[in-house]
């Protein structure tokens, strides 16, 4: 399995390259698929790239479109639990993982893919959401890369009304009572939220195209979506968080963006964070929502503008 050809899919009239997408295994015998983009011209190096909870590598396709046409190899994942990578419960629909150290799982099987097909060094990361609480994770943990950036990075949740113990409290307890496994209350309906949300009302994307494309994309493949979280995952989610931000800053180059409308993760959480890394910036759009990389042309190009420079720089 480890290496063989995986399937990646393509919208009718898609005007973005296809990648090469591949199968690996974790050490716990899940199934993960992987995807590379190769350098449009001689490669600057290679960039990582964590996605968001429920999201799939096919996603990505027009921001791996400017980062290989700027010089990089991309390699993306489908986290354990979603995309075509393995799920994780019989209702494939809900969001779940075990522990969440399980993703680091993930991210070793990506490194080791990353090395065996010797895609050009210097690496960098580029992280979204619940993808960069996992690359922080990961930055703690070794992650071979020279610089970070992150766009609205999963450093805490925004649980709205509900206090912080109470969430975790409810987790907790719905695990000693064998239903870590069910649908949190709060964490969204079993069916993907792009097909559930109307435009106007989405936390995701200001860009009227940009929510077209993630709708028709969700309608064509409903096998890749995934819907709201399970109990498990939300306490696993926060306690990681909280894991998170008690320990010190990585010694690299980063780069967070944060909209100003945000309302999926915490922002508190993002400034703090920038606020004791040394050396790195906070990139804020107040008109943005929580997809910077999916929001209006101007916002993307901003975005990928300043991550594109931290990439340059620390190489």
């Amino acid at each position: 399995m480890r290496g063989k050809a995986a399937p990646f899919r393509q919208l009718p009239g898609d005007p973005f390259g296809p990648a090469q997408a591949f199968w690996v295994q974790a050490d716990d015998d899940v199934t993960l698929r992987l995807a590379h983009w190769a350098a449009v011209s001689d490669s600057r190096g290679s960039i990582l790239l964590f996605p968001g909870r429920t999201e799939y590598v096919e996603k990505y396709a027009g921001i791996a479109a400017a980062l290989t046409k700027a010089g990089y190899d991309v390699l993306a994942i489908d986290w354990r639990g979603q995309g075509m990578s393995d799920r994780l419960l019989p209702d494939a629909r809900l969001g779940h993982v075990g522990q969440f150290a399980d993703y680091q799982r993930d991210v070793v099987e990506m490194v080791a893919a990353a090395t065996e097909r010797d895609l050009p060094r210097p690496w960098h990361l580029l992280a979204h959401s619940m993808g960069g609480c996992i690359g922080l994770a990961a930055l703690h943990q070794g992650l071979p890369v020279a610089s970070a950036a992150f766009s609205a990075p999963m450093w805490g949740i925004n649980l709205r009304q509900m206090p912080h113990g109470v969430a975790v409290g409810m987790a907790y307890l719905a695990g000693r009572l064998g239903r870590g496994g069910r649908p949190a209350p709060g964490s969204g309906a079993l069916e993907t939220y792009v097909l559930e949300e109307s435009f106007n009302a989405n936390l995701l994307t200001t860009d009227p195209d940009e929510w077209c494309r993630m709708v028709r994309q969700a309608a064509a493949w409903p096998d890749m979506t995934l819907g709201g979280a399970s109990f498990d995952w939300v306490g696993k989610a926060l306690n990681e968080c909280s894991r998170l931000a008690r320990m010190p800053s990585p010694d690299l180059p980063a780069l967070a963006a944060l909209g100003g409308q945000e309302k999926v993760v915490s922002p508190t959480a993002i400034r703090d964070r920038i606020a004791r890394w040394p050396d790195a910036r906070l990139l804020e759009f107040p008109e943005a929502r929580h997809e910077i990389m999916m929001c209006t042309p101007e916002r993307r190009r901003a975005f990928l503008s300043a991550a594109l420079a931290l990439f340059e720089g620390a190489a």
